[in-house]
């Protein structure tokens, strides 16, 4: 499902740049994804094969360079576009299907980690990222890179409060699972409801209290003892692959 865009004005100053042929070419894909200029070299150009209503600069590859940050892997394209549409955590909840999988991210701010978990999403078929929007990266170039597409395709539901929000997802029937590495149970031990809301917190502090006592269980995954813990992003692809299997 594409994500549609929000309308914030034209003179907002905060319109992502995006850029690499993965990235570039999701969001041109994407129907609602207003795109108001792009930076390319020729042959780069010939790949992307821009829509006509499109303003496009052909430049040289040290010329993109300028407009991304340092040594960002631009491969000769760069886009500048408007940010998507707010998706309502109503609307998910009332389409979800019998079987589905919610992802739920407690203060998860690294771009790159994010990006990588909406491509784990979309991968293992997650209906939404949830997270709070105080405490989110917003659109961006690495994010995007990172999402190799899926920025496009995974709803991402931005929400003032977590916790009321995990109230609402056990209203709709999910079955909230935190990953802790503490927990007594494995995930696929707390697996069960065909409708799971997967819940990680941040690396290091975990889940806040407030939204851990929002979980209707605490699960681990079962990893070596060579190893303390996963990458948030690793363990979001762990876990969303046990969800999409059970």
């Amino acid at each position: 499902m594409a994500r549609k865009r929000k309308n914030r004005g034209g003179s907002n100053p905060n319109r992502p740049r995006f850029w690499g042929k993965h990235a570039v070419a999701a969001a041109l894909d994407n129907p609602d994804r207003k795109i108001l200029k792009a930076w390319t070299t020729r042959e780069a150009a010939n790949f992307m094969q821009f829509p006509s209503d499109i303003a496009v600069v052909h430049a040289e590859a040290p010329d993109l360079a300028r407009l991304v940050p340092a040594d960002a892997p631009h491969q000769g394209v760069v886009i500048e576009c408007e940010p998507l549409e707010d998706v309502w955590l109503g609307d998910v909840l009332a389409e979800a299907p019998d079987k589905s999988v919610l992802l739920i991210l407690d203060q998860v701010t690294d771009p790159h980690n994010v990006g990588a978990i909406l491509r784990s999403a979309a991968a293992f078929g997650a209906i939404a990222i949830v997270t709070q929007d105080r405490h989110a990266p917003p659109e961006g170039g690495a994010l995007a890179k990172a999402a190799s597409g899926a920025l496009e395709t995974v709803p991402w539901v931005r929400v003032v409060n977590l916790a009321r929000a995990m109230d609402e997802m056990a209203e709709a029937g999910f079955w909230r699972i935190g990953l802790a590495g503490e927990a007594d149970a494995t995930l696929a031990e707390a697996l069960g409801p065909q409708k799971v809301a997967l819940v990680l917190g941040a690396e290091g502090p975990g889940m806040r209290a407030n939204v851990r006592d929002h979980c209707d269980a605490l699960a681990k995954l079962p990893i070596s003892d060579r190893m303390e813990s996963l990458n948030v992003s690793n363990a979001a692809a762990v876990a969303l692959y046990a969800a999409s299997i059970a």
